[in-house]
């Protein structure tokens, strides 16, 4: 069964110019192997090598029973190339010289930290030394009460989770000082290759004495007692909070460097949108950053971690992305020694492996309370150590940008940035995933013809929150050929989160704003005008369909001209009840749900919430007519096609001398809900992927199943059969 009634070649063949009309092979350029590089700038040959690591988090009684042999064992036994160990703030795993440093209580005259990284040195591993600074003890509250976070009410904190336990401040001298201390010793002690940051950065607004005098002295304002963004005090906070934080890095950093001048804070913190932190800075500041997205939890898709890759290699460029995976349950209670399927692990790593991320398994405890992960772990491993010449260096050949935006989650988001701005970027990752679409992150403060240079379409998901500049960019973007689709809101707010009278967009999408939003509409659908544009390219797969559900809010609007093209028109909302009432009172208006304009590149504008509709209800005809939408907007053949059965995550990399295209299986009746049980196999899929006549294929290898494989070729298009697959199956084809 194929994602929906057409292919993409058969889609292409329906619209007006076929692909023998477009301009041969755009991204040839992308293809070329002098594009390819090893990296954005230096990186320390520590970061850049390893491919694999392993984080063993010590619980403070792993030094009475800790297996030294064991752990060392594993390490070389999974081929692990860097590791992160335990080393300080919470609980120090050496005999440190710094007061109200906490030694494990277990440690004895043991160096637990120091035998590690002795045996993990002899195995050529790269090291990074952990510390948390979070949570600290009575002792430190009772000779520093200013080092503790104090709560709204001027009440220090309690730990959340260890009563007997302090919560520090992170934006005074705990941090800046004593925890610059702590850093500094262990790098003098261990010569690690850096240090990785846990819990790092703080936990909400803090009100004790430093912060009140410190965040007075920078805006002006006192402390906010709101949450809102719309505070100016709040807002002022968010900016000091990202200033205090970024100057905490850059210190411990030139600490560390005067020891090893290749050292580096590796800070532990989230990507996208939702991220509090600006990426670009913390990425400009690391030459490699750790995705902590351990595992799913809830209803999150297994594709989310492949994402999560995207988001964090749009800021990082070349630079090592690492995806950090437990092998436990992601779950709000909190089972940190639990162990799942081997199957949810290992969707999980692959998908990450496939959106070009290096795994780092993290493990809590020395202890195993459950062995069951170590095999499948180190199965992963070792596969990727097999592999590892068709997995570094890698180059996405994804034609479609996805942005998101940081300023949009903190000043129009806000408090419901995961509904009004997380959700419309995830129902258009689900819609392209499902179409078989190979995409990338794009972050909205890197709009510039350098980012964008390799993209034909860019889709901006309620991208509400932008500036005059930013919008330019996307202007020029499109006159360069670009192309543009965007949903709702899109360019209705300044970068500060403040409504404009008018989309500062309104020029590409070739419409006003009329004043007012309408919703949640209920009952509402849109109507596809079949009679007026027969077999319009909007409607493959929808060919039988009079009408589809609409969305659920959207933005009245006056169209600044004709369009030439009007696909699909509004059927307002009508009474659900009672059932003798349900009947449109209006059968057919003149109002666009999709406006489709051709200025240079193609834009596309839907005034509705359909990809955040999409992501709750996902609706069949929703997905059709997202993926009918970017196919139009492309406008170009696709650099892969993969024809079959299944729900397949489709990835394609440019390597030095060879092209891979991963497809990962998240065909599972789990998908939507883990862990996974069991995997259930697909295929046969065909494969085709356009390349440039002068680019000769020498040889195509399918590195899962470890055999080799046939090509043939038809001008510029290549196929490959793929019989079938498990999990994940990856296509090597030697240039």
């Amino acid at each position: 069964m194929k994602p929906v009634s057409l292919t993409r070649r058969e889609f292409l063949q329906s619209t007006a110019g076929t692909a023998a009309a477009f301009a041969p092979f755009p991204y040839k350029r992308f293809l070329d192997q002098a594009d390819l590089s090893a990296g954005g700038g230096p990186v320390p040959s520590w970061a850049a090598k390893p491919m694999r690591w392993m984080q063993l988090t010590l619980v403070e009684d792993d030094p009475a029973h800790f297996d030294l042999a064991f752990w060392l064992g594993y390490f070389k036994r999974s081929r692990s190339e860097g590791v992160c160990l335990s080393g300080g703030g919470c609980v120090a795993y050496y005999p440190t010289e710094i007061p109200f440093h906490h030694r494990s209580a277990w440690l004895g005259s043991r160096d637990i930290l120091g035998e590690l990284i002795t045996g993990c040195r002899q195995l050529a591993m790269s090291v990074l030394v952990r510390t948390d600074p979070h949570a600290t003890y009575d002792d430190v509250q009772a000779a520093h009460p200013d080092w503790i976070a104090v709560d709204a009410d001027g009440k220090p904190r309690r730990h959340w989770a260890s009563p007997k336990m302090w919560v520090t401040c992170a934006y005074g001298p705990y941090n800046f000082e004593f925890m610059t201390a702590v850093h500094k010793e262990i790098m003098s002690r261990s010569l690690a290759d850096g240090i990785f940051l846990n819990r790092w950065d703080g936990n909400g607004v803090c009100y004790c004495v430093h912060c009140k005098e410190n965040f007075k002295a920078a805006t002006g304002f006192d402390l906010p007692r709101s949450t809102s963004s719309e505070d100016p005090a709040r807002r002022a906070w968010m900016g000091w909070r990202q200033q205090r934080l970024l100057s905490l890095l850059d210190i411990w950093n030139a600490a560390i460097r005067t020891i090893n001048p290749e050292a580096c804070m590796i800070p532990n913190n989230g990507g996208g949108a939702l991220n509090p932190l600006d990426t670009r800075e913390t990425s400009r500041r690391a030459p490699m950053l750790v995705a902590d997205r351990q595992a799913r939890r809830g209803l999150a898709a297994p594709w989310l971690i492949g994402k999560t890759a995207r988001e964090f290699r749009a800021t990082m460029d070349t630079k090592p992305v690492i995806g950090l995976f437990g092998v436990g349950l992601e779950e709000p209670y909190r089972w940190k020694d639990s162990v799942t399927s081997n199957a949810e692990i290992r969707i999980w790593v692959l998908d990450a492996i496939a959106n070009g991320m290096r795994p780092w398994c993290s493990k809590f405890s020395a202890t195993l309370h459950d062995e069951r992960w170590l095999n499948g772990v180190e199965e992963i491993y070792q596969w990727t150590d097999r592999n590892r010449h068709y997995l570094t260096h890698q180059q996405p050949l994804a034609r479609v940008g996805l942005v998101f935006s940081q300023q949009t989650a903190w000043y129009y988001g806000d408090e419901h940035a995961e509904s009004r701005v997380e959700n419309h970027a995830l129902g258009w990752c689900q819609a392209l995933i499902e179409s078989r679409i190979p995409f990338e992150m794009v972050h909205d403060q890197l709009l510039d013809a350098a980012h964008l240079g390799h993209f034909k379409t860019l889709v901006l998901p309620n991208v509400a929150a932008l500036s005059d500049a930013q919008c330019d960019q996307l202007r020029t973007f499109v006159r360069s050929g670009g192309s543009l689709i965007a949903t709702y809101e899109t360019s209705l707010y300044d970068e500060q989160g403040k409504r404009r009278t008018n989309f500062a967009l309104g020029d590409l999408f070739g419409i006003d704003f009329a004043g007012k939003i309408e919703g949640p509409m209920l009952n509402s659908y849109i109507r596809l005008e079949h009679q007026a544009l027969p077999h319009h390219a909007l409607f493959a797969g929808l060919e039988d369909a009079p009408r589809i559900i609409n969305g659920v809010s959207r933005l009245l609007v006056t169209p600044r001209e004709r369009f030439a093209e009007v696909p699909f028109t509004l059927i307002p909302s009508y009474p659900d009840l009672p059932m003798e009432k349900v009947y449109p009172r209006t059968a057919k208006t003149d109002i666009s749900c999709l406006y489709l304009r051709q200025p240079a590149g193609r834009v596309a504008y839907f005034p509705f919430d359909i990809d955040r509709t999409f992501w709750e209800v996902l609706c069949a005809d929703h997905l059709k007519v997202l993926r009918n939408t970017v196919l139009w907007a492309n406008n170009e053949p696709p650099i892969v096609e993969v024809d079959g059965s299944g729900l397949l995550d489709v990835t394609v990399w440019r390597n030095p001398g060879s092209i891979t295209i991963h497809l990962v299986n998240l065909t599972n009746p789990m998908a939507m809900k883990g862990p996974y049980r069991t995997f259930f196999p697909v295929g046969p899929h065909t494969v085709r992927l356009s390349l440039p006549s002068e680019l000769k294929p020498t040889h195509a290898r399918l590195l899962v199943a470890e055999s080799d494989v046939e090509l043939s070729r038809s001008g510029t298009v290549l196929f490959v059969h793929v019989p079938s697959i498990l999990d994940h199956e990856v296509i090597a084809i030697d240039l």
